[in-house]
């Protein structure tokens, strides 16, 4: 990868002079140390604040914007990269504007607004159906709390499906055009769309030895988190993922977390 040219070329043509014969024990104990540091990581952020977090309303695919504390947190993650000297070198992130938004605001705070970044609608939130932009409260008084539990947490029951033509239906959106617009999602849905992009698109840049953030979505980072860390169909769907709190996994060669992921704030 990109890292591993830089470090060669650091050394010169020493490192290539050297090859097939027995490299001298201080050689060997560069060249150990240089493939301790190669390994990869990636970052998750899921975006700050909402304005429909803040109004308890269901959000889902429906695109609201940040509030001011959700810029300060998108901005706060941004300065602990930079503080922690863990540099993106690559970036993705859904298509809504929250997400994308804290992406910017992160890589302004740590000035790596200038890395490539690839907005795909297979990081997006779990789409929430029939209940895009109700209050959560309302829905609870009407359909009993259980019920809303279950679609809230349950992995694989989705919620009701958009009506056709209602307010939040997003078929006529711009940045959809082409894209089959899911009308409800359940947890187990979203991570059958996460995965296969995970696999296609983003493992291949920490194969190449790039730092890999995403900027996503509580749904979509969970599919993430499931995957990396073995988290059960059970266990899944109570796992809180805090928003602008960059999570850490490192990768080694295998391209398999090389431990458990951990908060950078606490690294």
């Amino acid at each position: 990868g990109p890292r591993h040219k830089r470090e060669l070329a650091r050394i010169g043509p020493f490192a290539f002079q050297n090859r097939g014969r027995t490299l001298t024990s201080g050689a060997h104990a560069f060249f150990a140390d240089t493939q301790d540091k190669l390994m990869t990581k990636l970052i998750l952020v899921r975006h700050g604040q909402s304005e429909w977090n803040l109004a308890n309303r269901f959000t889902g695919w429906w695109d609201v914007g940040l509030t001011e504390k959700g810029v300060a947190e998108a901005k706060a993650a941004g300065e602990l990269l930079r503080d922690k000297g863990v540099l993106p070198t690559v970036s993705f992130t859904s298509l809504q504007t929250r997400a994308i938004k804290t992406l910017n605001l992160a890589l302004e705070a740590c000035d790596r607004l200038w890395i490539p970044v690839t907005k795909d609608w297979h990081l997006n939130e779990r789409h929430y159906g029939g209940l895009t932009g109700l209050d959560k409260q309302e829905t609870r008084e009407k359909h009993g709390d259980e019920q809303v539990h279950i679609w809230r947490r349950s992995f694989d029951v989705p919620p009701p499906a958009i009506d056709k033509g209602s307010e939040y239906d997003l078929s006529g959106d711009p940045r959809y055009a082409g894209i089959p617009v899911p009308a409800t999602e359940s947890l187990k849905l979203t991570i059958e769309r996460v995965l296969p992009y995970w696999e296609s698109a983003i493992l291949p840049q920490l194969s190449a030895g790039e730092t890999v953030i995403i900027s996503a979505h509580g749904n979509s980072l969970r599919a993430l988190v499931k995957h990396l860390s073995g988290i059960s169909d059970e266990e899944i769907t109570g796992l809180e993922i805090p928003t602008g709190q960059p999570i850490v996994y490192e990768f080694g060669d295998d391209l398999r977390p090389s431990g458990e992921r951990y908060y950078l704030k606490d690294a």
